[in-house]
């Protein structure tokens, strides 16, 4: 009789636990960024890499962002991708369930690092006028309706998103400390008016479809290539890390882009 009074008194007391607290509580799901874009969103430049193939660094802005919004990053940006290859291979992941999309892209396909190699060259050996003409050219003729087939994909496959779009900076300060290099004060003036005809171009986009744009030009003000600290690498080895941001360059991109978000 005592074990059967013993059993019963447990049982209730367990009953009287469990209504008392009620089921275990379950933590929310993080939110979930997912990066788009080329090299600038990869992290091509900080010299370190987990994904050799697309150059996809810890370094990159995005990692950083991810850190300080508390959310779970997935990196598809590959360096070397153009507005055409992001649609094709980095939309996969996209759905009504993504919190937030950041991206960088068009400069390859305006022929950017074609064109800063053809200007690096002494000017006998160039033809730097005509690179800079036709990438300019690109971005006024054909760069609008890529990127806007391309936010339209974006804003359609995750529609709960915020998405910011980012720019790229002015690379050039009106020197050339590097040995390798031949940038005259003057080509250096029609570079840096490209990068403005992009970023105003991306702008003119992200306005029309609702997404934010990350601008980072101030902020590289003081930081680009032969500055100090420069943002920015000159000319390096092996000659892809040229003209991307380094690690502080990308810190100087995760500001920019988390004042937006």
């Amino acid at each position: 009789m005592r074990r059967r009074t013993f059993a019963r008194v447990a049982a209730a007391a367990m009953l009287t636990a469990t209504i008392a607290t009620g089921p275990p509580s379950t933590a929310a799901p993080a939110d979930e960024l997912v990066a788009l874009g080329d090299s600038y969103s990869s992290g091509t430049g900080t010299r370190e890499y987990y994904d050799e193939g697309c150059q996809r660094s810890h370094f990159a802005y995005a990692e950083q962002i991810a850190q300080r919004l508390g959310a779970t990053l997935d990196m598809q940006a590959c360096s070397g991708a153009t507005v055409a290859t992001v649609s094709a291979n980095q939309l996969g992941t996209l759905d009504a369930e993504t919190d937030y999309v950041t991206l960088t892209v068009g400069g390859n396909d305006a022929g950017f690092v074609d064109v800063l190699l053809e200007c690096a060259q002494p000017g006998w050996a160039s033809d730097c006028d005509g690179a800079v003409d036709g990438a300019q050219a690109y971005i006024r003729d054909s760069l609008p309706g890529s990127l806007d087939g391309l936010y339209a994909q974006i804003a359609s496959l995750a529609p709960n998103a915020t998405v910011v779009v980012g720019s790229y900076p002015r690379l050039f300060m009106g020197e050339d400390c590097n040995a390798g290099t031949w940038f005259s004060p003057a080509e250096q003036e029609r570079l840096n008016a490209t990068a403005d005809q992009l970023a105003d171009t991306i702008a003119a986009q992200a306005s029309a479809h609702g997404f934010g744009l990350a601008d980072v030009r101030p902020a590289f003000v003081g930081h680009a290539v032969c500055d100090s600290p420069e943002w920015v690498n000159g000319l390096s080895n092996p000659v892809g890390e040229s003209f991307h941001p380094n690690r502080d360059g990308q810190v100087g991109y995760a500001d920019v882009f988390d004042g937006v978000l």
